[in-house]
């Protein structure tokens, strides 16, 4: 059985792939990129339908950040032009979450930069969190506010919110590359504190920050033990002004290798397409509906998306639906536990499989036996780089949260 089919089947059994057939998706050739795209597709219609879920970024600080993480605009040191802001008010908040809303979002994201909440801080974005369940109860939330310290996970959750979100990003072996003043198990701890409050756990990546396919492939790995929810797939948006402006390693072909790879790691998991999607997968954004069930409606936190109507036809001309308030995202089999789900069921042993184990801004070889061709490739291929850096693509976010103009909802 060739190695196509032999994921489709662990896919739809939630078994985990092995790091040399993960490693061989990403070695695949541009040839087969659409046998690959069909094959996880099949995976995704199979846990998700033809359901896109929205969700929508607050950012409620902007800049101003300690921490040197090498990819962010709001790092300690950016010389990127972004906006920079103090914590909005519970009402401007609320008010910036209601514009998602009314454009299809099903979860609210509250975003603040900085290494972690003080408890004053958790207090601030508790209200927020109450004044938006107030306008509609319905909207998930989620926080995203830096490491947590014991006990305000659990306030988080007592003032309503839904998730959590803090990314691995990279493979352990080389996150000391990409900041220094925070560590990788910090991040893990984030996550499992976010879990064991009964928070729903979303934790992702970024790639094309110079990363191997095996840094990748750790990555998405780590992230099948830790057992988020939610799965967000950052492509690095380059921002001048950052350490890592001059990288410039993606094509839309890669981008969607790295989604189906996740696709097939994490099989019943939200699977997100996060920032970058507009800089780096470009006119092929549809296709990667195939692969991912939830994209980012509008902006990101200091960079502008596609028009949010764009998004809409986007989904609606690529024959997908958005998923409404009232349906359930997660499979029956992961919804029915809060906070687990895939890889907490004996019998399964899928994406986020505990056996033996304790996650964003974003790498052996083999492959199954192809009569007649197929997907064979070296597994250790780097990555082709993109022909021409596009920052005309990438552009600073001017409006919505902490501006007097509209939002791109």
């Amino acid at each position: 059985m060739d190695l196509l089919n032999t994921l489709v089947d662990k896919g739809l059994r939630r078994e985990t792939p092995t790091r040399e057939e993960a490693l061989a998706v990403l070695a695949t050739s541009d040839d087969d990129l659409l046998d690959v795209v069909a094959a996880a597709g099949k995976v995704r219609r199979h846990w998700f339908g033809r359901r896109v879920k929205l969700n929508y970024l607050v950012n409620l600080k902007s800049g101003l950040c300690p921490e040197d993480c090498s990819y962010c605009s709001q790092r300690l040191g950016s010389k990127a032009e972004i906006l920079k802001y103090t914590w909005l008010k519970p009402d401007q908040a609320s008010a910036a979450a209601a514009a998602g809303v009314s454009g299809g979002a099903k979860r609210v994201c509250l975003v603040a930069s900085g290494r972690g909440p003080t408890d004053r801080d958790v207090d601030r974005v508790s209200d927020t969190i109450r004044a938006i369940k107030e306008q509609n109860e319905a909207v998930e939330v989620c926080a995203c506010l830096g490491l947590l310290s014991d006990g305000q996970a659990e306030r988080l959750r007592e003032a309503g919110a839904d998730a959590y979100n803090h990314n691995l990003n990279t493979s352990e072996s080389t996150y000391g590359d990409i900041t220094t003043t925070h560590t990788y198990a910090d991040r893990v701890d984030t996550v499992n504190k976010a879990h064991a409050a009964g928070l729903s756990a979303c934790s992702g990546l970024i790639a094309g920050m110079g990363e191997s396919d095996e840094d990748l492939v750790d990555v998405v790995f780590s992230l099948r033990e830790l057992d988020p929810d939610s799965v967000p797939v950052n492509f690095l948006i380059p921002m001048e002004g950052t350490p890592l402006a001059k990288e410039w390693h993606l094509t839309p072909q890669r981008c969607l290798r790295i989604l189906a790879m996740t696709r097939f790691v994490c099989p019943d998991v939200e699977v997100r397409i996060a920032g970058g999607r507009e800089v780096h997968l470009r006119t092929m954004q549809p296709l990667a509906l195939h692969l991912a069930n939830s994209i980012f409606l509008g902006d990101y936190l200091t960079s502008e998306g596609q028009a949010g109507h764009a998004d809409l036809e986007m989904i609606a001309d690529a024959g997908f639906e958005v998923e409404g308030a009232g349906e359930v995202t997660l499979p029956e089999h992961r919804a029915s536990v809060r906070g687990g789900g895939c890889g907490s069921h004996a019998d399964a042993g899928g994406c986020g499989s505990h056996a033996g184990a304790e996650d964003a801004g974003a790498g052996a070889g083999g492959c199954g036996s192809h009569a007649g061709g197929g997907v064979c490739a070296p597994a250790s291929a780097a990555p082709r780089p993109a022909e021409d850096p596009r920052t005309d693509l990438v552009a600073v976010r001017r409006r919505g949260a902490g501006t007097d103009l509209a939002p791109n909802a």
